[in-house]
């Protein structure tokens, strides 16, 4: 009797399984599907703006729209010799580069003494870091105009480098404070009780382990200084326009050269993501330590 109920309890449960496998395979590929979704909706512009560029001005406004052409690099040429895309992007490098490596000498020390020290004022400053980023850019972008006429520094690197330091700065503390925090004080105790002094113990145990949170701040702080149009468009006429600023003088009331624009956006974009790929392991693991206690 026992070996029947047995056997009929595993005969009832046997198409349960098999419903509960199938379900699970059908929410594998409906899964699978929702992200092949959102990979094309993220590549396929940048695939339309790499093919637009590498089209003739014919091809390129084309309807329908042609998938087999031959490519050009005519654009390209055009874009870095005829309209000074070249310049600029020395001069956002320059910008870009600066910003974010006077963010992190200057953000990294302030991060440390946020997270491992108690002194009067710290709640107020610690707010006044994450407030910087409340306030909308539209609204500072006259006041920093008048300050920078007043003190002569319009069209210069150095107003543009003081002025995205100052919304980078932030960034780097938020992410690198809670990076610090993480790591156990016990190590710091340890090192102190070794005769190690403070400069030391936040130079060879503290940094190296924060190191993480240290790069994706950095990567923050870069792309936000290499991508912004605003400020630059507002602060800078010629010798140190960047290159969202030289993406915006080919805007006519005759045509439009989407060859060139596309162009333009590519080397913009292209060393973004080349960036993006080479540290893309340090900025996965930086923004999922602290995640899990």
């Amino acid at each position: 009797m026992s070996v029947s109920i047995f056997g009929l309890l595993a005969i009832g449960a046997t198409p349960r399984s098999h419903r509960a496998r199938a379900g699970r395979r059908r929410a594998t590929v409906w899964h699978g599907l929702a992200l092949l979704v959102v990979f094309l909706s993220s590549v396929f512009p940048f695939y339309w703006m790499v093919t637009t560029s590498l089209k003739t001005q014919a091809d390129a406004l084309a309807y329908p729209p042609l998938w087999r052409f031959s490519p050009t690099l005519q654009h390209y040429g055009d874009a870095l010799f005829r309209h000074d895309v070249g310049a600029s992007l020395v001069n956002s490098l320059i910008v870009a580069g600066s910003t974010t490596v006077l963010a992190i000498l200057l953000g990294t020390p302030a991060a440390y003494a946020l997270a491992r020290f108690e002194f009067r004022g710290k709640r107020d400053l610690w707010f006044w870091f994450i407030s910087n980023r409340m306030v909308s850019p539209v609204v500072l972008a006259v006041p920093f105009f008048l300050i920078a006429t007043k003190l002569d520094l319009i069209d210069t690197h150095i107003v543009l480098i003081l002025l995205y330091l100052t919304f980078s700065l932030p960034i780097v503390v938020w992410i690198c404070t809670d990076q610090f925090r993480n790591v156990p004080i016990e190590l710091d105790e340890a090192a102190r009780l070794d005769g190690a002094s403070p400069w030391r113990v936040f130079w060879r145990i503290n940094l190296p382990l924060a190191m993480p949170g240290i790069v994706v701040s950095a990567i923050f702080a870069f792309i936000f200084s290499w991508n912004d149009l605003l400020y630059a468009l507002v602060l800078t006429r010629d010798n140190a326009a960047t290159s969202p600023v030289a993406a915006t003088n080919y805007m006519s009331g005759y045509e439009l050269p989407w060859g060139e624009i596309m162009a333009t956006g590519t080397l913009i974009v292209l060393p973004m993501v080349i960036f993006a790929l080479l540290v893309s392991g340090r900025l996965v693991q930086g923004l999922t330590m602290g995640a899990v206690k």
